[in-house]
């Protein structure tokens, strides 16, 4: 989609053929309907409104009831960041102090709408034109306030009592970056802003040791699905590391808690992979009052039932043989027939051993296999 097809999408004309497509999707065939229309309206004009109504369907996971009044192009929807989590890190960049904030490369205005909302003051700078466009109107659409240029977001300057927003290209001509020299900007541009008022998004495998000193990394998940890491620069940082688990909320701050190891207690607890990717399984196992049943194993265990939205929490029912053959005769003493593997820290596919098992019973299991103190183990565990 062009500048000037996006544009003739928000006359009258557009918007008609918009809510025409949306009204008649589903009851007329994608091909009748795009017939019909292009008999009234220009090829290009009719092709964009069948895109935007697809898109705002796919768009609804990520950024719920706004998406029906929003627009979007098929790689910054790709891009964009996840309702609730944009919402997260503007309310924690509004809850700073800071009230005003420019997004460096703002694609559709997804954060944009977030910042907004959030009573910050919003400045987009954008270098392609549709995307600046659209996310113009994104804010328009929803009625808040904002402004956004075409421009080159690394010749930008920003006001030092505002707080500049980033989240760099992971993807070239070639598919998905993962060296962040590669990203777009660079990583040594990323790392200058951080050492003022900035906020980054980037990827959640980013390892610990690129990460400057002084700066907050935050990663979080959404649903149980680790979705980033955020890092704060220098003056916005509280803590070295953060692991937050949304919907909740829940957050958990590194303490640099010594991992302490015991047997398995009745419950076992699998920690938010933000958790783990923060290194705050210790930090997890102290709050639980429980301990890891290995050094190197992400599983914490306690004595107590006890359950947080930073871990999946099961009750341990019983230890079954680890090797095939023997936990294969109790599962069928068990009259097993669904079964759930989950593994950690052994050499174990769970679907291949699923299949060789070909258990037949009534009842559904979930088996833990992982190591304990070393040593192969597996668990029958109910979830909690």
């Amino acid at each position: 989609m062009d500048l000037p097809t996006f544009e003739r999408l928000l006359t009258p004309e557009g918007q008609d053929l918009l809510a025409e497509v949306h009204a008649r999707a589903g009851v007329e065939s994608d091909l009748a309907l795009g017939t019909r229309l292009r008999r009234s309206h220009p090829v290009e004009l009719v092709a964009a409104a069948v895109t935007q109504n697809h898109l705002r369907g796919l768009a609804r996971r990520k950024l719920g009831d706004d998406a029906a009044r929003m627009y979007f192009t098929h790689d910054a929807l790709e891009q964009a960041t996840r309702a609730s989590v944009a919402d997260h890190r503007a309310r924690r960049l509004a809850a700073s102090g800071i009230d005003a904030v420019t997004d460096l490369g703002c694609g559709i205005g997804g954060d944009l709408v977030a910042f907004a909302r959030a009573g910050l003051r919003v400045r987009g700078v954008e270098l392609d034109p549709v995307r600046a466009a659209i996310a113009r109107a994104n804010l328009e659409a929803l009625g808040l306030d904002g402004t956004v240029d075409v421009a080159d977001a690394t010749q930008v300057d920003v006001p030092d009592d505002e707080a500049v927003f980033l989240d760099p290209a992971r993807r070239d001509g070639r598919g998905r970056v993962f060296d962040p020299e590669r990203m777009t900007p660079p990583w040594h541009v990323v790392t200058a802003r951080l050492r003022g008022l900035a906020v980054v998004k980037t990827m959640p495998g980013i390892g610990h040791d690129v990460v400057p000193d002084g700066v907050e990394a935050e990663w979080v998940s959404d649903g149980g699905s680790l979705v980033e890491a955020c890092l704060w620069g220098v003056p916005l940082a509280a803590v070295e590391r953060r692991a937050t688990a949304l919907p909740a909320g829940a957050e958990l701050v590194a303490r640099d808690e010594a991992p302490v190891v015991g047997p398995v207690g009745g419950f076992l607890h699998e920690p938010d992979d933000a958790v783990i990717r923060a290194g705050l399984v210790a930090e997890l196992a102290a709050d639980l009052g429980g301990h890891l049943v290995d050094p190197h194993i992400a599983y914490v265990t306690t004595d107590a039932q006890v359950t947080t939205p930073l871990a999946a929490s099961f009750r341990v029912v019983r230890e079954l043989p680890f090797r095939e053959k023997p936990l294969k005769a109790a599962l069928q003493d068990l009259d097993v027939g669904t079964l759930t593997i989950k593994k950690r820290g052994v050499d174990v596919v769970p679907e291949q051993l699923v299949k060789r098992l070909k258990l037949k019973g009534r009842v559904t299991a979930t088996v833990v296999m992982t190591r304990v103190d070393g040593e192969g183990t597996a668990l029958l565990v109910e979830r909690l």
